[in-house]
């Protein structure tokens, strides 16, 4: 009798093993503790910066507790967004990790899901390109860390001024949702002791303008 009970719970103990995941490998409901079911697991990312957030390139997995048909990860496209189940094209970008879950949990809680558990993890990050033109050392493509960079810092990387750059005169081209802006930066107040920076975002050109003499 022994051994023909542990035939008999043979298969769902292989399947248990095999496919980690499904309900014959996850304890019973009664064993799970209220603490245990408050937030879905987190999916092992990179250890971002304080308050960084989401660009262009990011590669990101979304969990959704209870939810495994709606788990998914992927990047964000040029445009900063996501295809998320259900809910489509959602933009992230610009959020931190735990604001994009609360975007992705107000969008589920609308319409698909009551009281979701959700976590956005990050898991690489997107090469985090700018582009240098105009009267500097050496213009070309340049990558930033995920800290990012300001625009001194930015100049200094493409070998700084030229003998006729005019750091009054930068433009900076930058793309995001509502389209391209051209944005005019007096990078010669930065350099005087008066305090103040610029930020350079992924996927701006920096184009330094020449003196008029």
């Amino acid at each position: 009798m022994a051994i023909a009970l542990a035939l008999s719970l043979l298969p769902e103990f292989l399947l248990a093993q095999i496919v980690p995941g499904t309900a014959a490998s996850r304890p019973a409901a009664t064993s799970t503790s209220p603490a245990a079911a408050s937030a879905p697991t987190s999916t092992g990312g990179v250890s971002a910066p304080a308050g960084y957030t989401l660009s262009p390139g990011d590669q990101v997995a979304v969990d959704v507790f209870g939810e495994d048909d709606l788990r998914t990860n992927g990047r964000l496209n040029s445009e900063g967004n996501l295809t998320v189940p259900l809910l489509g094209s959602i933009r992230l970008a610009g959020l931190t990790p735990t604001q994009a879950a609360s975007r992705v949990t107000e969008l589920y809680s609308r319409d698909y899901l009551v009281n979701p558990k959700i976590n956005v993890t990050l898991l690489s990050y997107g090469t985090r390109r700018f582009v240098v033109l105009g009267q500097v050392g050496h213009p070309g493509i340049f990558e930033m860390s995920p800290g990012g960079i300001d625009l001194l810092e930015a100049i200094a990387m493409a070998g700084g001024y030229t003998r006729i750059a005019s750091p009054e005169r930068i433009t900076v081209r930058r793309h995001d949702a509502s389209g391209d802006h051209i944005l005019k930066v007096n990078a010669k107040r930065f350099t005087k002791g008066k305090g103040g920076s610029f930020l350079v975002e992924p996927g701006d050109t920096i184009t330094v303008g020449e003196s008029i003499f």
